[in-house]
């Protein structure tokens, strides 16, 4: 027996009623006989009394016969078996796990802090119960080692925008996607559900965190000044085209490249730009 047996528990309630009449009928016969051979239905007392037990909504007992598993009771109620069976009890609800925040390498090396949160629980009672030793601990261990997995198969992020890479920061649906089947063949081994995991937190490790932060600003920055430059090009080719298209000024080849170089000038600075009015002519 490898695999989950859903059994069905005696009426606990039946079994109650019995006891309650053996002990009754015992207590009368030795108080209104008082032979001392009646004193012998203690025994079936003692045997009937260890075998209740109660299942809780979404819970469960493994029974087990001198190590020979018996089988699993699974609907909630009070039921009553074999005293000699050992009766472990194990949740079937969902329980949130929320790990520790790991630094490990991502896929280029940088250290990065990373946490996982999960929701889990028991689907097949028997491997939770034999296959591995306290289940609860192995989510914990193997989730962590999902994570450093996951974190070394991708880059936190990407800085070549020419570069169509899954990044951690930028492809969490993937990320999340990977994580839970990662996490999901790892927990089925003891008989356990994946119902959801992903990344909680993400961030860079403390060392080299300001180093990426300023990294991120320069190339803020490096972008911004590329649409700037682009979008005063563009401006700059217009105003040229509207005077010729006017027919009113015309411009040398040297008019052209002083008004290109200070359109690009005040369009492109950082502060507004000084005007220096000319009070000679065009020529000076």
């Amino acid at each position: 027996m490898n695999k989950e047996k859903e059994i069905e528990g005696f009426n606990g309630y039946v079994f109650l009623l019995i006891l309650l009449a053996l002990t009754g009928a015992m207590i009368t016969l030795l108080a209104t006989t008082e032979n001392p051979i009646f004193s012998a239905l203690v025994l079936p007392i003692l045997f009937i009394l260890p075998g209740f037990f109660i299942v809780q909504p979404n819970g469960s007992k493994v029974l087990v016969l001198f190590g020979s598993y018996i089988g699993t009771v699974k609907n909630n109620g009070f039921f009553w078996a074999n005293p000699f069976f050992t009766k472990q009890y194990i949740s079937l609800r969902a329980r949130n796990f929320d790990s520790e925040r790991l630094k490990v390498n991502d896929k280029v090396g940088n250290p990065i802090m990373i946490n996982v949160i999960l929701v889990w629980r028991v689907k097949e009672t028997f491997k939770a119960a034999f296959e591995v030793d306290k289940y609860e601990e192995f989510v914990r261990v193997q989730t962590d080692a999902a994570v450093r997995k996951l974190a070394g198969s991708y880059p936190y992020d990407n800085f070549n925008d020419d570069v169509n890479e899954v990044t951690l920061r930028s492809g969490l649906d993937e990320v999340n996607h990977a994580l839970e089947d990662e996490i999901t063949e790892r927990l089925s081994i003891a008989g356990l559900e994946v119902l959801e995991a992903r990344i909680g937190y993400l961030a860079y490790a403390e060392e080299i965190a300001q180093a990426m932060l300023k990294r991120q600003q320069a190339q803020a920055i490096v972008a911004a000044r590329f649409k700037i430059v682009e979008g005063a090009v563009g401006m700059v080719e217009m105003a040229l085209k509207e005077l010729k298209k006017s027919g009113n000024i015309n411009l040398d080849e040297d008019k052209k490249a002083a008004m290109v170089s200070n359109l690009m000038v005040v369009l492109c600075g950082d502060k507004e730009a000084t005007p220096v009015v000319n009070a000679g002519t065009l020529h000076h």
